[in-house]
């Protein structure tokens, strides 16, 4: 693959998609260039392969893909900055900047760009991120090679650009969630016996199994449930004692409630 990939912001975000496409193999190293102020933060990924740099000019010049992996704040900044390097017939812009819309970039450059928008999450450190992307002025080859590129991290899904918000909440506040849930079932084994270290791995291991499970089978968590359900036993006392106490009911208020926060 000749494709090469520039990525504007060399901070955790921007380093760990450097990482993991090198990691993955997707695309050779010498492909690839970060940028960041202060290139000596980036020397593992130097070290990988990698170029990087402190001019975001020579990165745009350099590449076919671009990833603004940047503060919100700085976006109209670093987008008229690169303007002028930028041309619609090569360049395809990947936005992973929270809070950005295709159309706040399109104020800045244009309508002829094409345009993604991703929402990836914390996992992306560790090649497990579920990435939501919306596009704008793409083509079907593009949207296969977003779509590949940001499977190398975790998994990946399109959606409206309207959900955006909602992806947030389920996909990104999400990992807070589960990781609450993970603490909580810690906290009751060592109530029940365990050391904190042996409930941690336990909780921790269980929970990725569970999920596993649904990507790997395409089941519904229902389905799953019923196998460890047995009539009268331990598993059914539990969950219906959670419910009582109203698990289901505050999850999902707590999930509407943070999707209201950004409306």
């Amino acid at each position: 693959m000749n494709t090469k990939i520039a990525i504007i912001g060399g901070g955790n975000l921007g380093a760990s998609i450097a990482e993991g496409l090198i990691n993955s193999g997707f695309i050779v190293p010498q492909h690839i260039i970060i940028t960041k102020r202060n290139i000596s933060t980036l020397a593992v990924l130097e070290a990988k392969g990698a170029l990087v740099s402190s001019d975001n000019l020579e990165a745009v010049g350099f590449a076919d893909y671009i990833i603004l992996a940047i503060k919100p704040f700085q976006i109209k900044e670093v987008l008229e900055q690169l303007k002028p390097k930028l041309h619609s017939k090569r360049h395809v812009l990947i936005s992973v900047v929270s809070g950005v819309w295709v159309n706040d970039m399109q104020d800045i450059l244009g309508n002829d760009f094409a345009i993604f928008r991703a929402m990836p999450n914390t996992a992306i450190a560790i090649q497990e991120s579920m990435t939501c992307i919306s596009d704008s002025n793409t083509t079907n080859e593009q949207r296969q090679f977003v779509k590949d590129l940001f499977n190398q991290l975790g998994q990946s899904v399109f959606i409206e650009e309207k959900l955006m918000d909602a992806a947030t909440v389920l996909g990104a506040c999400g990992t807070a969630y589960a990781m609450r849930y993970i603490r909580a079932n810690i906290q009751g084994g060592i109530e029940i016996g365990f050391s904190a270290s042996v409930a941690s791995l336990i909780a921790a291991q269980t929970v990725k199994g569970a999920a596993e499970l649904l990507l790997k089978k395409n089941t519904h968590p229902e389905q799953e449930i019923d196998k460890v359900t047995t009539p009268k036993g331990c598993t059914i006392a539990g969950l219906n004692e959670m419910e009582h106490q109203g698990f289901s009911s505050s999850l999902i208020k707590g999930i509407v409630t943070s999707y209201k926060k950004l409306q």
